[in-house]
């Protein structure tokens, strides 16, 4: 005899019902709709939805909005403002003129916003909002549906952790290692504790990998490919144990699981749980997981990637140009005519030094001068637009102030050249030297290049002055030289007179700055 298993099958529904006797709808007492032809809609998840035939509805209503959703049950919806004596309250119904034929039964009705504060009075009628199950239990259709609206991977952490304890899974910790790419962290470490509640997020560097702490730990066994791991801690832990599950189990955790969470490019991240209960987790627990562990990893990849990308864009093209590209300015001709200092910050006696030190430690010299000019010209409010050789090239942007800006880039110009000096000064300290140029005007900020290789940067003749005032400071032997429009007070400078400049077509005035340590003053 043949038999056939009836299952029940919980996917998502439309319906419409309809209402007996009088249904009304008021706010604030004054009646919006009486209708004794009023239809409850019943959708999964949805609280009821109550309609009233558009000709029941009492209240005045505006013309429709500029408002449309689109819902792939019921259609198109249109939106009208609800019009009291007072005020409107806007878009605070909604209709389908024309419905799909699941909810054909609304076609024409108006439906009141949560948001319009609207109570209902059902007369005979209960309704109430129905057990609608889960498609495919509740932690997994949370993934589906609205994991995907958690704003951080901190959030999604907290989140997770909270649908997990719902659940029935007794989790007393739980932590996600996401690896990056970034120049100065190895990745994100996420971790939920119950006693708090909250998530505590730790920024390893690179170092970690050889620390002895993670030599020895479940992170770098399930990072390697080499599986997950699976500990009960209500009893001593075995010698060969990680020495970190000993200092759970001394917290009162009794039973520890990491597991691999894997990237689409083959990364292997780790998601660890960790369980107070006497009887640790059960099998339907970590399947549960284990089943959902795939969905997980790809809401991290994507938090990652968006780090990875500002990270990356910081990194080669700065803080504010990275945050321009992420808002969109990605293609040739985008960008703005800015008013700005712009300064050029050159290395002088590079191929003698290369000679002298070598490769390798030229290499260190050449690194030690970057980040000692990136970092001066950030604390002064700059931005380093790009290493051009041996050379930086800064910028400041005036926007409404443009003394300020002037200010910015002649204290960062002094700064470096002060700084260069006492490196060369300390133990090991190798002396190197900057020539820098500065000038100031109106230059396009933004992308050039093919249609395939961009890139962003500053274009104008204020640019090129500037590089060409930080050549001629190594011809009379200054390190900063600045065009005359830089100086407030040009008595500060030293006259070097109206100088004829490479590809400049007319002399440009400019002025040797003598070192200091006082913050200059600059011109308006």
């Amino acid at each position: 005899m043949d038999t056939q298993v009836q299952t029940r099958n919980r996917g998502y529904g439309i319906v419409v019902e309809p209402l007996q006797g009088v249904v009304a709808a008021r706010r604030d007492g004054t009646v919006l709709a009486q209708s004794t032809r009023a239809k409850v809609m019943y959708e999964t998840r949805l609280p009821p939805a109550v309609y009233f035939p558009a000709e029941d509805v009492t209240v005045p209503l505006s013309s429709r909005t500029p408002l449309q959703t689109f819902c792939p049950f019921k259609g198109t919806a249109s939106y009208r403002d609800i019009l009291f004596p007072g005020g409107a309250v806007h878009n605070g119904v909604w209709a389908y003129e024309d419905a799909m034929p699941e909810a054909a039964a609304i076609s024409g009705h108006i439906g009141f916003m949560p948001g319009a504060e609207v109570e209902f009075d059902f007369g005979s009628n209960t309704v109430e909002m129905p057990d609608y199950g889960n498609i495919s239990g509740p932690v997994i259709d949370w993934l589906l549906r609205d994991a995907s609206m958690v704003p951080t991977p901190e959030a999604l952490t907290a989140a997770l952790a909270e649908k997990f304890v719902e659940q029935g899974i007794y989790l007393s910790r739980l932590s996600v290692m996401a690896w990056s790419l970034h120049p100065l962290i190895a990745g994100k470490n996420y971790i939920w504790q119950k006693k708090t509640g909250e998530v505590t997020t730790y920024a390893p560097s690179y170092e970690i990998h050889d620390h002895p702490a993670y030599r020895n730990s479940p992170l770098r066994h399930v990072s390697n490919g080499l599986g997950g791991v699976r500990h009960r801690l209500d009893s001593c832990c075995t010698d060969d144990a990680f020495p970190i599950l000993e200092d759970l189990r001394k917290e009162g955790a009794t039973d520890y699981v990491a597991m691999p969470l894997r990237f689409s490019d083959g990364r292997i991240n780790v998601l660890t749980l960790t369980s107070d209960h006497p009887n640790g987790f059960s099998t339907a627990n970590l399947g549960l997981i284990f089943e959902c562990s795939d969905v997980i990893a790809r809401y991290y990849e994507i938090f990652m990637q968006r780090e990875n990308a500002q990270s990356l864009l910081e990194t080669y093209v700065g803080k504010r140009t990275g945050a321009r590209v992420l808002g969109g300015e990605i293609r040739r001709g985008d960008g703005d005519e800015i008013n700005a200092a712009i300064m050029f910050c050159d290395l002088r006696g590079s191929t003698r030094l290369e000679e002298e030190l070598g490769r390798q430690d030229y290499i260190a010299l050449l690194n030690q001068f970057f980040e000692t000019a990136s970092t001066i010209v950030h604390d002064h409010g700059g931005e380093v637009l790009k290493f051009i050789g041996d050379a930086v090239l800064a910028v400041f942007p005036a926007g409404s102030d443009p003394e300020r800006a002037r200010t910015q880039a002649l204290d960062s110009a002094c700064a470096i050249v002060a700084r260069l000096e006492e490196i060369a000064g300390e133990e090991n300290g190798h002396r190197c030297e900057a020539a820098i140029g500065i000038a100031y005007g109106r230059v396009t900020y933004g992308n050039v290049g093919s249609r395939e290789r961009l890139d962003f940067t500053v274009i104008g003749q204020a640019a090129n002055i500037a590089a060409r005032l930080g050549d001629y400071g190594k011809t009379v032997d200054y390190p900063v030289v600045v065009s005359c429009d830089i100086l407030k007070d040009p008595s500060q400078g030293i006259p070097l007179g109206a100088v004829s400049l490479h590809n400049v077509s007319q002399p440009v005035t400019c002025y040797a700055i003598p070192a200091r340590t006082e913050p200059q003053a600059a011109a308006e």
